[in-house]
C-alpha cells in the first residue's frame, strides 16, 4: 500500500543528506582546513597586532568548522542507513521520528542566524569603533565567518524545505 510514498521518501532522505554531506566534506571541512592554515600563515609571517587579530578567529573557527565538516560529512551514511532501515521496517514509526527531528532542526535556524548577526555586528564595531590595530583585526575576521555562516546555513535550511514538505506529505497519507 505505502510502496511508493516509501520509495519516495526513500530517495527524499538520499537527496537531503547527500547534500548535506557534499556540503560539509566539499566546502565546510576544507574551508576549515584553509582557516587554520591562513591562520598559521599569518602567525608565523606577520608578527603585527592586526594580523594576530585576524589569525585567531581563524584558527578557532577553523578548528571549529574542520571538526563539524568531518563528524557531518562522516556520519552522513551512518545515519542514512539507520532512518533507511527504520522507514523500510515501519513507515509510521520512520516519518514520525524524522518529522520530530526535522522540527528541531528548523528550529535551529532563528538561533544559527542570530550567532552571525552578532558576529557581524560586533565585527563591523570593532572594525570601525576601535583604534586597536588587534580588535580591528578580530572585527574583520568576524566579519568574515558570518558571511561564511549565512552562507552555510542558508543552503542547508533551503535543503530542508523538500524534504520535510516529503516527510508531510508522507504522515497526511498514513492519516488517511
Amino acid at each position: 500500500m505505502n510502496s511508493t510514498y516509501e520509495i519516495e521518501l526513500l530517495e527524499a532522505v538520499q537527496v537531503y543528506f547527500q547534500g548535506e554531506k557534499l556540503e560539509a566534506l566539499v566546502f565546510i571541512l576544507p574551508l576549515g582546513l584553509l582557516s587554520m592554515v591562513f591562520s598559521i600563515w599569518l602567525l608565523t609571517d606577520n608578527p603585527g597586532s592586526f594580523a594576530r587579530g585576524v589569525a585567531i578567529p581563524f584558527l578557532i573557527l577553523g578548528l571549529l568548522m574542520t571538526t563539524v565538516g568531518g563528524v557531518v560529512g562522516y556520519r552522513t551514511p551512518t545515519q542514512v542507513a539507520k532512518i533507511s532501515h527504520t522507514i523500510k521496517n515501519d513507515l509510521q514509526v520512520g516519518v514520525q521520528a524524522e518529522t520530530e527531528r526535522m522540527f528541531q532542526v528548523n528550529k535551529a535556524w532563528s538561533i544559527y542566524l542570530t550567532i552571525w548577526c552578532i558576529f557581524g555586528i560586533a565585527g563591523l564595531t570593532l572594525r570601525f569603533a576601535s583604534h586597536s590595530d588587534f580588535l580591528q583585526g578580530v572585527g574583520i575576521a568576524l566579519v568574515f565567518f558570518a558571511g561564511v555562516g549565512l552562507l552555510i546555513d542558508g543552503f542547508a535550511e533551503r535543503r530542508t524545505h523538500p524534504y520535510v514538505d516529503q516527510l508531510n506529505a508522507n504522515s497526511v497519507i498514513m492519516q488517511t
